[in-house]
This record gives C-alpha cells, sequence and structure tokens, in this order.
C-alpha cells in the first residue's frame, strides 16, 4: 500500500463514516465504510488497518454508551457466543471461501428484512430467547472476524425485542467492544501491518472524536421508529455489499 494523499482522504473517510455509524447506532454497520477503503487497498491490508481503529472507536464511544444503556441480560447470552465464534472464524478465513459465506449472510439478512417489511415494518416486542441468542452471538463472531459484518446477526436477535433506542445502541456498542478487543490479535496476525499502515492508522484516529460525536447527535435527533428503520435501512445496505462482494469475488 503507496501512503498517498489519495489514500489518506480515502482511509480518513472510510474511518470516519464507521465512527458515525458507531455513535449513532452503536455499532455493527462497519461494512458500509469498507467499500471506499478497498478503493485505495486490499481487503486483508483494510482489517489490519481498521483492527485497532475499532479498539479506539469503542473505548471513546463508551463516553455516549453508558452502562446505563446495557441489556445485561442480553449481553450474558450473546458474549459467549461472540468470543468462541471469533476464534471459529479465525480458522474460517484460513481455510473455507469467504465468498460463500458473505454470500450466505447477505442471503439470511435480505429474508429478515423482507419478513419485517411484509408485517408492516412495524417495531415489534418479542420476548428474550436464550437459544437465538446464543445462535446470533456465534454467528455475528464468525462473520465479524470474516468480513467486519458482524452486525446483522446481532441486529436478527436484538431488533425484534422492541428495546429502547438508547438500550439498543447501548448494547450493540458494548456488544461489538468486546468483539473488536478479542479479534485485534487474530487480524493483526493475518495482516501483519507494516509501518505505513500504522502511520495511516494514526492519521485516521483523529476522525474517530467527530464521527463518533456526529453519530450521537443523530441518535438523539431521531425517535424510536426513525432509528428503528434505519437499522433496517443499513441491514439491506449491508447485505447488498456481502452479496456484491460474494458474487463479485467468483465472477473476477
Amino acid at each position: 500500500m503507496e501512503l498517498t494523499f489519495a489514500t489518506i482522504v480515502v482511509a480518513f473517510a472510510g474511518v470516519f463514516l464507521i465512527s458515525f455509524m458507531r455513535g449513532a447506532f452503536g455499532g455493527g454497520f462497519a461494512i458500509i465504510g469498507i467499500p471506499l477503503l478497498s478503493i485505495v487497498m486490499d481487503p486483508v491490508t483494510a482489517g489490519g488497518l481498521l483492527a485497532p481503529l475499532f479498539v479506539a472507536m469503542d473505548l471513546y464511544a463508551l463516553r455516549y454508551w453508558k452502562p446505563s444503556t446495557w441489556s445485561r441480560p442480553d449481553l450474558m447470552l450473546l458474549v459467549p457466543g461472540l468470543v468462541i465464534g471469533i476464534g471459529i472464524g479465525y480458522l474460517v478465513f484460513r481455510v473455507l471461501d469467504h465468498r460463500a459465506v458473505a454470500i450466505l449472510m447477505a442471503g439470511v439478512t435480505l429474508a429478515f428484512v423482507g419478513l419485517w417489511f411484509f408485517k408492516g415494518a412495524e417495531v415489534t416486542r418479542q420476548p428474550r430467547s436464550r437459544p437465538k441468542a446464543i445462535a446470533a452471538g456465534f454467528t455475528s463472531g464468525i462473520t465479524t472476524m470474516v468480513a467486519h459484518s458482524g452486525g446483522p446477526p446481532l441486529a436478527m436477535y436484538l431488533l425484534p425485542l422492541g428495546l429502547s433506542k438508547e438500550i439498543y445502541a447501548g448494547t450493540t456498542s458494548l456488544f461489538f467492544t468486546v468483539g473488536n478487543a478479542t479479534k485485534l490479535m487474530p487480524w493483526l496476525l493475518l495482516s501483519q501491518p507494516a509501518a505505513k499502515t500504522w502511520g495511516l492508522i494514526g492519521i485516521c484516529l483523529l476522525s474517530i472524536p467527530i464521527g463518533v460525536w456526529s453519530g450521537w447527535r443523530l441518535h438523539g435527533a431521531l425517535d424510536q421508529r426513525k432509528i428503528y428503520r434505519a437499522c433496517y435501512g443499513l441491514l439491506v445496505l449491508t447485505a447488498v455489499k456481502l452479496l456484491w462482494g460474494g458474487v463479485s469475488g467468483y465472477m473476477a
């Protein structure tokens, strides 16, 4: 990777966008910003660049998503599967076809959103389910490690619970704080960032405070229904990105 002016601008914009999503929705939509990074670097380099930046975003976001916004019962069910899933995802990354994983996750996500739309596109309040939570945490761990796309499995579990917008975002934020800290070393082992990459990481750190703050302000301006509809809309964008990445990978 050449550390050109274009590389710096594109990477800075991508990290800002991901930070904005962290502030507005608690996280889980990092893949929305990855297409920008893919303009100037390959996916593995982008993964190594983002791994430490995710941790920095998480730590900064904790000043907004405080313990009062965490759903502890759900986190207790979700986090163990997340950690195990990241370990499995590390092995999947090395031995299995990432494109097939991306296409499968895209199909499941689009089906989930389609079912929600078919039912009236309203905020629901379903009971908590231990098996669903464990499955969601585990699947999110695999997909966040393989494709930085752990958001859809988590959202498919949390959104139907009808949590308040603050609890939804805070729970999502802490979930990915644990996940990103867990996958930091595996990603650094996979990508082994060069000195230029670390320099770019230092520059991109400057975009995090304003990005998280801007997203948090948007979160405060939107009501519960708008937040949930935005989350479902972002799930569609995430699924389309996963589907395109998987299919185009086979066509290349």
